[in-house]
């Protein structure tokens, strides 16, 4: 199942288990875990907490939801973090591991997740963010959960900045050139149109624009008088393998599986079947760009393959910029697009339970 990232009160979170990040001794501490203390019913909770007595850094216990909507409430104590030499980073892994390990042990199919010690504890949110999506993606290679990360605010998500803003001067570039070909295409001139004919950039048809970059300022009647006609039999018996088929015909030609493909596309088991039993299956572009990006394509096998089914990319979209900037940088990590796309306020690929 997916990782999802979402902006919500992680206590009304609709999933099995909820973590909360607890004091290692048995008492309320601030932020989010006296928040659950208020949410699930103080005076049962710390009666329970109470009877477990202390956490060490780094474990989780599991106690009942109580009036919580989930089932369970996971308790994980994270690092106080002391510059990074003193084992904070492996403290936070063995949290979330813990976490993960706990939700399956009681059968859980779904949990929702904070960024763990990035709060009083001072954990830097770049690094909390890195080792929770590398621990969590692990983890779902093996196992079936869906996952929520769950941020709260802004100031609570952190990705890397230098990512963040060679991303974001990648769609400023992008966004500025397309402009000013299409606003002032009299001026464009072959080297601008040929960058975004590189980046994937198509001018309108019948613009100057197109006709510079593709050589048509010449075209008469003639072309038009020799252009093959077809009969819709024609048609019907030229038509080319559909989304469905050309995954597949992917997936064998790259020995891969359909765990392997549908993990890394971050997509749940049960949608991945539904297209694997219709040929004619439509999926959404976000799921076809997930499809992509597991399948390591090119920037053009990309566009031939969402081509299939109905889409294209486009650089008056900033969340196709983002997958452009990735599939350009070779950089095939789905949840890492996602943390941007996330950041971005656009919607994430693949992250569909069925």
């Amino acid at each position: 199942m997916p990782l999802l990232i979402v902006r919500d009160n992680i206590i009304r979170m609709d999933t099995d288990a909820i973590v909360n990040t607890a004091n290692h001794k048995p008492l309320v501490g601030s932020g989010l875990d006296r928040a659950v203390y208020e949410a699930a019913g103080w005076d049962e909770l710390l009666l329970w907490r109470k009877s477990v007595g202390e956490i060490a850094v780094g474990t989780s216990v599991v106690s009942p939801a109580f009036r919580l909507s989930a089932k369970y409430i996971i308790h994980t104590v994270g690092p106080v973090w002391c510059g990074g030499m003193s084992g904070e980073k492996d403290a936070l892994a063995k949290c979330y591991r813990a976490i993960l390990e706990a939700a399956t042990a009681n059968k859980c199919r779904s949990v929702a997740v904070p960024l763990i010690s990035t709060g009083n504890f001072r954990f830097p949110k770049e690094l909390a963010m890195e080792i929770a999506r590398d621990v969590i993606t692990a983890y779902l290679a093996k196992y079936d959960l869906a996952v929520y990360l769950v941020v709260f605010d802004e100031e609570s998500y952190g990705i890397s900045r230098d990512l963040f803003d060679h991303v974001r001067s990648y769609i400023d570039t992008h966004h500025v050139r397309t402009a000013i070909c299409r606003e002032y295409e009299d001026n464009c001139c072959i080297e601008s149109c040929d960058t975004d004919r590189r980046w994937g950039f198509i001018p309108p048809q019948g613009t100057l624009a197109s006709r510079v970059c593709y050589g048509k300022a010449d075209t008469n009647a003639k072309t038009a008088s020799n252009t093959k006609r077809y009969s819709i039999k024609d048609i019907v018996e030229e038509l080319e393998d559909s989304f469905a088929e050309t995954l597949f015909r992917y997936i064998d030609a790259r020995g891969l599986t359909d765990p392997e493909v549908y993990k890394r596309a971050n997509l749940d088991r049960k949608l991945f079947s539904k297209i694997r039993k219709n040929r004619s299956y439509q999926p959404s572009k976000t799921t076809a760009l997930a499809l992509a990006i597991a399948l390591k394509l090119s920037l053009d096998e990309t566009k031939d393959f969402i081509a299939k089914a109905g889409y294209a990319l486009t650089h008056s979209s900033k969340a196709d910029l983002i997958v452009e900037y990735f599939i350009t940088q070779k950089e095939y990590d789905v949840f890492k697009l996602n943390e941007v796309l996330f950041e971005f306020g656009e919607p994430l690929l693949g992250s569909k339970v069925a």
